[in-house]
């Protein structure tokens, strides 16, 4: 007796990662254990700069309030320093906008903390 595989379920898993690959370059969209190495590299990549993306944006920030920070005479880590010890919660992403978008906001929020 022949063996039976059920070939509509494995055509049809192999059918749905054809379709994720669809324009990719060269054989990585057509033949099967290319395209499937292929994205289940992308997916490791998509995990780890998931992550990435959440520590060059508070790099960005930082970047953001010190230069903000120098243009009222005070360094990042001062200006940082001072907020931590007047009790004043607010996060480096709304620092960084005010610094950016509403400047006399953020030297208020500096004058507070003088």
């Amino acid at each position: 007796m022949p063996r039976s595989v059920n070939h509509v379920a494995s055509r049809a898993r192999r059918k749905k990662l054809l379709l994720k690959t669809r324009g990719y370059f060269g054989s990585r969209k057509n033949v099967w254990t290319v395209a499937k190495n292929t994205w289940e590299k992308g997916q490791q990549y998509a995990y780890r700069d998931r992550k990435a993306k959440k520590r060059n944006f508070r790099s960005l920030w930082i970047q953001r309030i010190n230069a903000a920070a120098r243009l009222e005479g005070l360094s990042y880590s001062q200006l940082i320093g001072l907020l931590k010890k007047s009790n004043i919660e607010i996060n480096r992403k709304v620092l960084a906008d005010l610094a950016m978008n509403h400047p006399e906001a953020f030297k208020a929020v500096v004058e507070k903390v003088k």
